[in-house]
């Protein structure tokens, strides 16, 4: 693989060429904003999701999807949950044939609650489809300290071919066959951060983040199995380790929107101020619905559902929460 084509210049993109530039002789990031790519381009940096991290000469930037995806040997998927089906409708006719498509999205589409995967099957059904997570902050892989990412694909020889590509010293990928474990534990992840955020915000303190990060991730495991994952996925990086990261970590934007849901701030104030894309706050109302289709019993999802979309208060919703018939674990 000597060319790759990044699909979302965010933060996570930007982050994601500028670690593997080193693996490829052509690294070409591919932004939905004509204005923006020119900005990057000339700048040779990302001012406005990745400031601080000039690119390394072979990345480069452009609104063209031709220009982008031609010739190129493995595409890489991270623009946002909600834009991904339009992106690869547009991308999909210049995608050269055969080669893989990786998804580093985080999410549930809403309407169709596919997961990423699902979306570019059937948007691109001729290509070999893998999944990136894991616990990563784009500003630290972006500043090349060392972090381990689960490579997931149904087919080993994929998962083995995209594991040799993209790592590096910096980056450690470990590769598996439970696309769905993967996907799943990476996007409710985001929305059990929210609720971790909103313990921050109302001022309690470890023993009650603890207990959300822990019984959230129960009610991740239940959805992944539910729907044909494996448990033990979950208690893996893109699990345990990406729900500790989003839930604790100060660099996660959906435990900080919860965390200023909590302070007292209603939603459209906080996603009107932020630049970045918390995917918790969508990925929210599919998890939600996909529980009521496979009646798993997610009752922080639920709470995190009825704050985000119902307007209840967030000290409400966490007593209530405490509130519930005792049970065992």
């Amino acid at each position: 693989m000597n060319r790759i084509c990044i699909l979302g210049s965010g933060s996570w993109g930007t982050a994601l060429a500028i670690a593997l530039a080193p693996n490829f002789q052509e690294v070409r990031l591919w932004a939905r904003d004509a204005t923006q790519a020119a900005k990057i381009t000339h700048n040779r940096e990302n001012s406005r999701y990745l400031p601080g991290f000039p690119l390394p000469e072979r990345i480069s930037v452009s609104h063209s999807l031709p220009q982008s995806l031609g010739g190129a040997d493995v595409v890489l998927c991270v623009v946002p949950s909600r834009y991904l089906r339009d992106v690869l409708n547009h991308a999909a006719p210049h995608i050269p044939a055969g080669i893989p498509v990786v998804s580093a999205t985080k999410g549930i589409e809403e309407g169709s609650l596919q997961r990423m995967s699902q979306v570019i099957n059937t948007v691109a059904p001729s290509h070999p489809i893998a999944v990136l997570s894991g616990p990563t902050f784009a500003r630290e892989i972006a500043a090349n300290e060392p972090a381990a990412i689960v490579i997931g694909s149904e087919d080993s020889m994929i998962a083995e071919t995209i594991q040799r590509a993209f790592s590096t010293r910096s980056l450690r990928f470990y590769t598996s066959s439970d696309v769905v474990g993967v996907e799943i534990g990476a996007a409710l992840k985001n929305v059990i951060a929210i609720g971790a955020g909103v313990c921050a915000g109302l001022g309690l303190g470890s023993n009650s983040v603890a207990a959300l990060v822990t019984r959230g991730l129960a009610e991740i495991t239940r959805s992944a199995v539910v729907l044909g994952g494996k448990e033990r996925t979950l208690s893996g990086l893109a699990g345990l380790g990406d729900l500790v990261l989003t839930a604790t970590g100060p660099l996660s934007r959906n435990r900080t929107v919860g965390l200023q849901l909590g302070q007292g701030r209603k939603l459209p104030e906080v996603l009107a101020q932020t630049t970045m894309v918390a995917e918790g706050v969508s990925t929210c109302r599919a998890a939600f619905e996909l529980g009521l289709r496979h009646q798993v019993e997610l009752p922080i999802i639920r709470k995190m559902h009825e704050v985000l979309y119902e307007a209840k208060e967030p000290r409400l919703a966490i007593r209530e929460l405490m509130d519930r018939p005792l049970t065992s674990e």
